[in-house]
């Protein structure tokens, strides 16, 4: 996949939209598409430093999580640092931090903050465009 871009808006914050969307950002990467996500709403929840080790799975599923460690899933946490090592862009909403009166120092090292804009961007060459 090399010479692939691929741009993923990450808008919910539950522990399925998540894996959905680590799973696939990592995936990409690992076949050597360049990633980049852009975090915002309940989003910004996958980068904030303590709430994407607590996301939340929807009422009725908790049978998940069980399922979850049975398969050897790896953790949000986990999905995150390999994201990271991947060198896959993290791109965490401005306007939406500033609206809820979030600091870049509340989010995951490594981070950027831009606007939509910003995203526009880097979205505008991107071969697959997803948003979870």
């Amino acid at each position: 996949m090399a010479n692939t871009r691929v741009a993923i808006i990450a808008a919910n914050g539950s522990l399925f939209d998540a894996y959905k969307v680590f799973n696939i950002a990592t995936a990409a990467a690992a076949s050597d598409a360049e990633v980049g996500i852009f975090f915002t709403f309940e989003g910004l929840n996958l980068i904030h430093k303590e709430a994407h080790k607590n996301l939340p799975l929807p009422e009725g599923k908790e049978h998940f999580q069980e399922g979850f460690k049975q398969a050897n899933v790896p953790s949000i946490e986990e999905l995150v640092e390999i994201s990271q090592e991947l060198r896959i862009k993290l791109i965490g909403c401005q306007m939406t931090m500033d609206v809820m009166s979030l600091e870049k120092d509340a989010f995951l090292e490594g981070i950027e903050v831009g606007g939509a804009a910003t995203f526009i961007e880097y979205a505008k060459d991107a071969n697959i465009t997803l948003t979870f």
